[in-house]
């Protein structure tokens, strides 16, 4: 990073290759590129109008919208002028929205186009200052961006902000109570760049795509903040149904997903090529090979080098299906308070069902009762305005507790064996740790989303939501297929930790019905408090698969 901020970053390409496209923005289908002299013309005269609407230095100020090339100004903009950025995930729940803004004293918020566009205005206080970007479908503001930057003169002199000054709040999604304010500071960032060049250095040409919100660190970071020091350019999904379309027109060098963005590819594939007819061409020796490269240009997966999965643990018969077609997605690990800065599996070191070795100078280890802890630059600062839970969340020793429970192998790559928080206890008195079980049962490729539940029950039993193309199949088949899986994981179980029975429900699990959070990571909490009564019906009848009413 060669102590160059973002800002500084942004300012040395407009001057070394003014003219050279760096965000490329879809409206209507219609692609547009803005190069580094524009981005940097209007991320500067944005900075003046901060300045001059008269928000002070280490202010607060949200962003909210999809993902859009005026995020990413907006946030360099705010960091041009010492504030600090506040990304706002679209479909936050109303409640969540205002505690954040009431949390960070937001003196204003950027407005992009958002699915959720009139719940979000409504919720926003009638004195906060609104700034919309400059699309036909954003919500009308105060003030219009397009008219600020024309109003307004380029900054004449961005001061760069000092290491330990703060750079964002991050607000955890979370899966229980009000969301957290991680604090991560310039140095922070400066650390986990190097860390990333360092571990996956630029290929020639390097194109990035765009979707998973920019509000949580992993996307600012891998996309966002790396791609000034890449030299990547970055295309922007413009509608959440345009993302198979587009990722196929954009051919990314680097990818980055959630493993329920690669449940819904290889649904995607499966309904275009059943899995049978699959397997028979998969076998054959030269139409195998024709078919794995069709299928990866028409996903738009061809030319990527780095295809990465984070957020969630991604079941190892999912990453074993993708692994056969050619498509080696990388496992790695992180979290908000460790800037997700951790371990990742890299093409030439990757061992499927690990998440990888530490990533340079993570400083991993696993305590006593192990769980998994990191000590590095990159770890936060704190919680905002939370000394107590911040406390909490570090050992004595100074170690970022994760929350996570893990185990190293004897070459250093890390395994995720559950939630220490999650693990719970069947009435017979016996623990049992969900996630790898999960994980087996989601070879099923009919599954959507899926929960171990067994609290108070005598044996465990499996919740789970199907995908489109599992709703559309006979019952009996579908049956046929849960029973067949559930065994197989059985087989390899303590008795205790046995898949008693499992629940398929009517409804999806979604951001939408609050059973998912903005980063696509299943509610335990809330899923069990929605189906109680579900769960302690079925938890005493006899039958290998119940169906709910």
């Amino acid at each position: 990073m060669a102590a160059q901020t973002p800002i500084e970053r942004l300012l040395a390409r407009a001057t070394e290759t003014p003219d050279a496209p760096w965000l490329y923005q879809s409206i209507n289908s219609e692609w547009g590129a803005y190069s580094y002299a524009q981005v940097a013309d209007q991320v500067l005269r944005m900075a003046s109008a901060i300045k001059a609407l008269g928000i002070p230095k280490g202010a607060a100020i949200g962003i909210g919208g999809r993902n859009t090339a005026h995020w990413v100004m907006a946030d360099l903009a705010i960091s041009a002028v010492g504030c600090v950025s506040v990304g706002l995930y679209p479909k936050q729940s109303t409640e969540h929205l205002q505690y954040i803004l009431k949390h960070c004293e937001a003196k204003a918020v950027f407005v992009g186009p958002m699915i959720d566009a009139q719940e979000f205005m409504d919720a926003l206080p009638a004195d906060l200052l609104t700034i919309g970007f400059p699309y036909p479908d954003a919500p009308k503001c105060q003030q219009d961006w397009n008219a600020l930057i024309e109003q307004h003169g380029r900054l004449d002199q961005p001061t760069p902000p000092g290491p330990d000054e703060l750079m964002t709040l991050v607000y955890t999604s979370g899966t229980t109570g009000y969301p957290k304010g991680v604090m991560l500071s310039w140095r922070n960032a400066e650390f986990t760049i190097n860390g990333l060049l360092k571990a996956m250095p630029p290929k020639k040409e390097e194109i990035f795509f765009s979707y998973l919100p920019l509000a949580h660190m992993f996307e600012r970071g891998a996309v966002e903040l790396s791609s000034l020091y890449l030299g990547a350019k970055i295309y922007f999904l413009e509608h959440l149904e345009k993302l198979p379309e587009q990722l196929a027109y954009v051919r990314p060098t680097r990818f980055f997903g959630v493993p329920l963005v690669y449940t819904r590819i290889q649904a995607g594939i499966l309904r275009k090529m059943p899995q049978e007819k699959l397997d028979k061409l998969l076998r054959l020796p030269v139409i195998g090979g024709l078919v794995k490269k069709k299928i990866k240009k028409a996903v738009g997966l061809d030319r990527a080098s780095l295809i990465f999965s984070g957020a969630a643990p991604m079941p190892t018969p999912l990453l074993q299906w993708f692994d056969k077609l050619g498509i080696q997605v990388l496992q790695g690990y992180g979290m908000t308070e460790n800037s997700i800065y951790a371990s990742a599996n890299l093409p030439q070191a990757n061992r499927i069902g690990s998440v990888g070795r530490e990533m340079p100078g993570a400083n991993t280890k696993i305590s006593g009762d192990g769980e998994i802890l990191y000590k590095h630059p990159g770890v936060m600062l704190g919680y905002y305005k939370e000394p107590e839970k911040t406390k909490e969340t570090f050992t004595e020793d100074g170690y970022l507790r994760t929350g996570d429970r893990g185990r190293l192998d004897a070459e250093g790559y890390l395994y995720i064996t559950g939630r220490v928080k999650d693990i719970f206890k069947t009435m017979k008195g016996k623990y049992v740790a969900p996630a790898p079980i999960e994980g087996a049962l989601a070879r099923n490729t009919d599954i959507d989303q899926l929960c171990f539940v067994g609290s108070e029950l005598k044996q465990p039993i499996m919740l789970v939501s199907l995908n489109d193309a599992g709703r559309l199949k006979p019952r009996a088949e579908i049956e046929a297929a849960l029973i067949a899986d559930m065994e197989a994981v059985n087989a390899n179980l303590e008795p205790h930790e046995a898949i008693a029975k499992i629940v398929v429900v009517k409804e999806p699990w979604t951001i939408d019905n609050g059973l998912m959070t903005p980063t696509m990571k299943v509610k335990r909490p809330q899923v069990e408090q929605r189906y109680c009564d579900l769960i302690r019906k079925e938890g005493e009848t006899r039958s290998k698969v119940a169906w709910e009413a």
